[in-house]
């Protein structure tokens, strides 16, 4: 039992140092939604999906970021947008929308340029793709899987606003004992840094020990009425864009224990533009203990809960 703490406890400390990738959830994260939409997929939609999956399989060659995969084919498809974007690099802007912190005004399609596109004009071209019924095989499974991954990033707050630090990821921050460290000097990037806080460490830290499978399992008993609503709601992709956007000005942002002041919207490539950006946000000595865990665990509780719940709720619109 102790060597088994051990384990956890060094697994938890790696993931505080580890440097951010902007991956919404991570591992864990991104299968318990698919898990949690699975559990609320009417029979006719599990069954599509599933043979959709099997008729397209993922390539066993393909580098899996996540190595220990789930058996699960739902869970385990969860994670493949990420893994192949560095075979295609065009689809990274696909995983988030920049809303720029401080706006008001809920016109999603302006920031969400094209050809770049983003999130939620990506999550409406896979399922018109998936409408498609002449679609090849190979190319429907990957817009599942396309559609199951982007679903769990439209949910996450920091996928949907921007502070001229790309999401965060230019927000050093100290997370419990883990003090930021600089990880790439041309880039000026840092870890831990508030965005890979919340794709990974505020889960892990609240879920130790546990498989995603007993985390969905806790997730849809903590919010069983909550999802039978929002998988019978309205589906629009837009607003739950806005959802994310204003949970991060009020939580992510707005709890931290120094005040982040907004940033006149530029374009930046990397941690080192807008007048060197995560050094600038380094001298704030943000650090993240309980009573901001606390405030940042329910958010990603409700937030993974409800991606879940929306997922399947197209899906089974889809395949009624």
């Amino acid at each position: 039992m102790k060597r088994c703490l051990v384990v956890l406890t060094a697994a938890f400390l790696f993931l505080c140092c580890a440097p951010s990738s902007a991956w919404a959830w991570g591992c864990e994260g991104h299968q318990v939604v698919a898990l949690l939409a699975e559990q609320n997929l009417t029979p006719h939609a599990l069954a599509i999906v599933t043979q959709i999956l099997r008729d397209g399989p993922i390539d066993p060659s393909l580098s899996r970021y996540c190595k220990e995969g789930p058996a699960d084919p739902i869970a385990d498809a969860s994670t493949w947008a990420d893994d192949i974007r560095p075979l295609r690099p065009e689809t990274a802007p696909w995983h988030y929308v920049d809303i720029p912190l401080g706006t008001s005004h809920r016109d999603i399609a302006t920031f969400c340029p094209l050809p770049e596109s983003c999130v939620t004009q990506v999550i409406t071209d896979e399922l018109t793709l998936l409408h498609s019924p002449a679609i090849d095989p190979q190319k429907r499974a990957e817009a599942l899987r396309f559609l199951i991954h982007f679903v769990g990033d439209v949910h996450q707050p920091l996928h949907a606003t921007t502070n001229n630090d790309q999401g965060g990821n230019c927000v050093p921050v100290a997370y419990f004992d883990a003090l930021p460290q600089l990880r790439n000097p041309v880039t000026e990037s840092y870890a831990p840094n508030l965005h890979g806080v919340w794709d990974v460490n505020i889960l892990a830290r609240m879920t130790m020990g546990k498989t995603p499978e007993q985390v969905a399992s806790d997730l849809e008993q903590s919010f069983r009425s909550k999802i039978a609503r929002w998988k019978s709601g309205r589906a629009d992709v837009n607003e739950w864009a806005w959802e994310s956007y204003q949970l991060a000005d009020k939580k992510v942002y707005g709890k931290l224990p120094v005040h982040v002041p907004i940033e006149p919207p530029q374009t930046v490539k990397s941690c080192a533009d807008d007048n060197h950006v995560s050094a600038r946000m380094l001298k704030l000595n943000e650090h993240l203990v309980q009573p901001y865990q606390d405030v940042a665990a329910k958010v990603v509780q409700e937030q993974i809960a409800k991606a879940g719940a929306r997922l399947a709720l197209l899906l089974n619109q889809l395949w009624p």
